[in-house]
């Protein structure tokens, strides 16, 4: 049977997810099929479907995405340059289904022969693969239902739909709301990455057409809030305004996990050792070291010399204990034979911290780079007590084997420029 030729005209692909929730992965699914065998008649044998189904998938992923995604021709069909495109997703997702089988198989209780794949492209789209990630996070139905607009009877009959299809139980019912299971778990993380790929179709052809939209997550650490990453921003936005972008801040374990899920697409801050960031791929950018600051009349930015004894006496507002800025003052201190400070404050709020250091004597120690605006205009000051040995490798940080997307790609090449082309960030800071 033939496909039909859809029309020439294109419509622009969404900035939203409204787009990658429509996407039925059965659709998809008969697109890689079709993809593979050339033919219709192939791709139908290969999926045990009729072949009019299968033509009449194809031909609906078609009109999602506004886009013909094959050349037709008298002995069958071959992707065209957005065909190579989709496939590329296509394949990764149903790389994430297969990883999702493997884990229920290993730690979820499923049986090993389960066709997991089929089960989740027959019965799931994006709207309903957000809506059981959504469920393992939110853990409440009534506040799922609010989100997405459907009701609380048709998400039961999905959920017991997806349920009974994998002999295992996702989510554990109780009076104070749902709670996932091993297995649950297990689904909601793939199912994010699934995500995260299907909202990457219509901006991968968008910018095949020149066009770049979409929406980019990123992970912002400390020390690439203040100037790099809005510096960044602000320059691509100027020349794409199409995309979008959303920052995320957390602590770094947090943004570690999102970005495993895939719920964000890079991180941007300090470089962790290759135990910490197992499966993640990291990128140095530059070196940091930390320093003290202080506000601009405090009596040490006029002392001739600084000591230990001096540093132990000031009051201090530090970083909470654990994070890097506070351990690489408190490894200084220690390789030094000396007590480290010990803090009257201490806070993961920058915006605390600087009215701590501009209204009172007090001292942090943290990367000058974050309190950049302020020594600028001479408010604050870097005191003469350089802080060897608390060098830091600044970067980024992707998942393995990620394959973000053309917006995400871009605003980190544009982080790249702005780092390379700043004197800011040429050698160690705060030297």
């Amino acid at each position: 049977m033939a496909l039909k030729q859809q029309p020439a005209h294109h419509k622009v692909i969404e900035r939203t997810d409204g787009g990658a929730l429509g996407i039925n992965l059965r659709h998809l699914r008969a697109f890689t099929a079709v993809a593979a065998a050339g033919s219709i008649a192939g791709a139908a044998d290969a999926l045990y479907r009729v072949a009019s189904a299968v033509t009449r998938s194809v031909l609906d992923l078609e009109a999602a995405l506004g886009r013909p995604l094959f050349d037709r021709r008298a002995r069958g069909v071959a992707l065209n340059a957005y065909g190579e495109l989709v496939r590329v997703r296509a394949l990764r997702i149903e790389r994430e289904f297969e990883e999702a089988r493997t884990q229920l198989v290993a730690r979820g209780g499923i049986d090993g022969g389960a066709d997991v794949q089929s089960l989740f492209t027959s019965i799931l789209n994006g709207r309903r693969l957000a809506v059981v990630a959504s469920l393992a996070e939110k853990r409440n139905m009534p506040a799922v239902a609010r989100e997405f607009g459907i009701t609380q009877p048709a998400i039961s009959s999905a959920l017991k739909d997806l349920e009974g299809g994998l002999g295992v139980a996702l989510f554990m019912r109780g009076a104070r709301g749902l709670s996932p299971t091993p297995a649950g778990e297990i689904v909601a993380f793939y199912f994010k990455r699934v995500l995260s790929e299907l909202r990457h179709i219509g901006p991968d052809i968008a910018a095949s057409e020149g066009l770049l939209q979409g929406s980019v997550n990123v992970g912002a650490l400390p020390l690439g809030r203040t100037q790099i990453l809005p510096l960044a921003i602000a320059s691509l936005l100027a020349r794409h305004p199409g995309l979008h972008v959303a920052t995320v801040e957390s602590p770094y374990d947090a943004l570690a996990a999102s970005l495993r899920s895939g719920d964000i697409d890079f991180i941007l801050g300090a470089l962790r050792s290759p135990g910490e960031a197992k499966d993640l791929q990291q990128q140095a950018l530059f070196e940091d070291r930390i320093s003290v600051i202080a506000r601009a009349g405090h009596p040490l930015a006029r002392a001739a010399r600084i000591d230990f004894r001096m540093l132990r006496e000031a009051r201090w507002a530090l970083s909470r204990q654990g994070s890097p800025s506070r351990e690489l003052l408190e490894r200084f201190f220690s390789n030094a034979r000396q007590a480290p400070p010990l803090p009257a404050v201490e806070t993961g709020d920058l915006a605390v911290l600087r009215g701590l250091l501009l209204e009172s004597d007090m001292l942090t120690a943290l990367s000058p780079h974050q309190l950049r605006y302020e020594i600028r205009d001479g408010s604050l000051v870097v005191l003469d007590f350089p802080l060897e040995e608390t060098r830091r490798e600044i970067g980024l940080t992707q998942r393995l084997g990620a394959f973000p997307s053309p917006g995400a790609r871009a605003l980190m090449d544009e982080i790249g420029k702005v780092v390379a082309g700043s004197p800011d960030f040429l050698g160690v800071s705060g030297g």
